[in-house]
């Protein structure tokens, strides 16, 4: 439970108390824009060590703006953009103010997270009598190129990729500038599948909540609804009992085994070492099937409810020691090619300095030296001494690829020593249990939340990194308002730092070493 310390600043105020956060070590994790009846609201969460911050500033429907905190936070002012975007809420000194969600065909006057997306907040002046209150507006089919940095000189030319690719991979456009075979710059738009995610929770349920959560990013089913609930629960002050933490705890490495197996594989793949994609999928294929056993789905869904976990069987020991196994000599087999050494060695190197300054997550930071992981950092449970985390020095595709191996291990370690504690009973055929059987719900109200906080803050170390959800519910139960950071949405924009002096033909393996959402990403 996060039981954030709330306070309020006023406009004027908001650059001095962000920066006395920032540099008293916190990080930003979200920033939550809210069209209130008479009002814009901005929060700012910060996060050290299981300490949660918000800052909350009020913004004048017809002034508004925010001073920019772009200087003191390179997360905070894409954050900023994505505001701007999304409520029209001007950045004030902000160095980079263009558009980063919306491209050029989206109408300039309307702002979809607003109660009626009109420039005016819904006060009826400079409104398009054509427009209904909430209608979509008329989108162009074309209203120019996205301004691209050109990069000139001798023998510079650029090469352009995407947005639609080979095979099933989201859609994202990558722009590259190149002499011989040396990336000087690439640029990457994204935004292409965005979906209106957090326009789809509003009003909603929790039930169907994370049924929405479980679907943000495909492959993060568990983590993000695991990020929502804690949320919830921390809003509705539901307290976890200590065996459901420790099955969420458990599934949450599951999701974690299964992604990085597929990542190990695809790496090795890049530099045409086929075996070790094939051995990868086959052992992925076990750990999904595994999966399927364990909550009805192969991704996992379905595990998570409020106020606790379910399974209809728990993995067996013997089942982690063997995939454990598995993993650990694919790596070994992998890493002990002198090909493949050498591609990964060097290859798209991101600094620790580089990766702080971005602000970083997950294993990206960790392969770059960054001590960082909301397991240990915002714990819900003690993970025992199988648990530690994983870092390496390096900051390059071969640090990634170790990290990914090392924390197989530790996943496997920390399931496996879960299995020697209490979890909840097994059940092969569960129903969504009722209010009666959830505990802290039983006769306080619809959500339990009944004279405490109304809002809540959920941070669950994902497999890709710190997942951020921030909930507000209504007087009725439901969320009025849900905040989602994929930890996806701060990661890729240290990809193309890692790029510079990196070859065109090492892209692929660059990228898969990173392999970032696209969904998590566009929302």
């Amino acid at each position: 439970m996060s039981r954030a310390v709330h306070r309020l600043v006023d406009r004027s105020e908001l650059v001095d108390a962000a920066a006395e956060l920032l540099d008293g070590g916190y990080r930003l994790a979200l920033v939550a824009g809210h069209h209130d009846p008479t009002a814009f609201r901005v929060v700012f969460v910060l996060t050290r060590a299981s300490v949660v911050r918000e800052l909350s500033v009020s913004v004048p429907v017809l002034d508004p703006r925010l001073p920019s905190i772009a200087h003191l936070s390179y997360t905070g002012g894409r954050f900023e953009r994505e505001l701007r975007d999304m409520f029209g809420i001007e950045p004030v000194g902000h160095p980079m103010p263009r558009r980063l969600v919306m491209h050029g065909h989206w109408p300039q006057d309307w702002y979809p997270m607003r109660r009626t997306g009109r420039r005016d907040g819904g006060s009826g002046e400079g409104h398009d009598e054509g427009h209904d209150e909430g209608s979509v507006p008329d989108f162009a089919e074309d209203v120019g190129s996205f301004p691209f940095l050109e990069v000139a000189g001798d023998g510079v030319y650029e090469i352009p990729v995407g947005p639609v690719h080979a095979g099933l991979i989201e859609p994202g456009h990558f722009r590259f500038s190149v002499v011989g075979e040396t990336i000087l710059r690439m640029k990457a738009r994204l935004w292409f599948v965005h979906r209106g995610v957090e326009k789809l929770f509003e009003g909603a349920d929790v039930e169907h909540a994370v049924a929405l959560a479980e679907r943000i990013s495909g492959d993060t089913a568990v983590g993000h609804a695991h990020a929502l609930l804690s949320a919830v629960e921390d809003a509705a002050g539901i307290e976890v009992d200590l065996p459901a933490r420790r099955l969420r705890a458990l599934l949450l490495e599951l999701e974690r085994l299964h992604n990085h197996v597929a990542d190990l594989g695809a790496l090795g793949t890049d530099v045409a070492f086929g075996i070790a994609g094939v051995h990868a999928q086959r052992l992925r294929e076990k750990l999904l099937r595994l999966n399927r056993s364990v909550t009805g789905h192969r991704l996992l869904r379905g595990g998570l409810y409020l106020g606790g976990a379910r399974v209809r069987r728990l993995p067996t020991d013997r089942e982690l020691a063997e995939i454990a196994e598995e993993i650990a000599e694919l790596a070994e087999v992998t890493l002990g090619h002198a090909v493949v050494l050498d591609r990964f060695t060097g290859t798209a190197r991101l600094s620790a300095e580089q990766a702080s300054q971005l602000g970083t997550l997950g294993y990206v930071a960790r392969a770059s030296g960054l001590d960082v992981d909301a397991r240990r950092d915002h714990p819900q449970l003690d993970l025992g001494p199988a648990f530690s985390v994983v870092t390496e020095p390096g900051g390059d595709v071969l640090a990634r690829y170790r990290v990914r191996m090392r924390e197989c291990a530790v996943s496997a370690a920390v399931i496996r020593d879960l299995l020697t504690r209490e979890l909840p009973e097994p059940s092969p055929a569960w129903t969504l249990p009722g209010a009666d059987q959830v505990p802290g719900l039983a006769g306080t109200g619809p959500l339990g939340w009944l004279g405490r906080p109304r809002s809540g803050v959920g941070l669950v170390e994902g497999w890709r990194g710190t997942i951020c959800h921030r909930v507000e519910l209504d007087d009725a139960g439901r969320l009025a308002r849900v905040r989602v950071v994929d930890p996806s949405f701060v990661n890729w924009p240290a990809l193309p730092v890692a790029l510079a002096d990196t070859i065109v033909p090492d892209f692929p393996l660059a990228n898969k070493s990173f392999n970032q959402s696209y969904a998590g990403n566009d929302l």
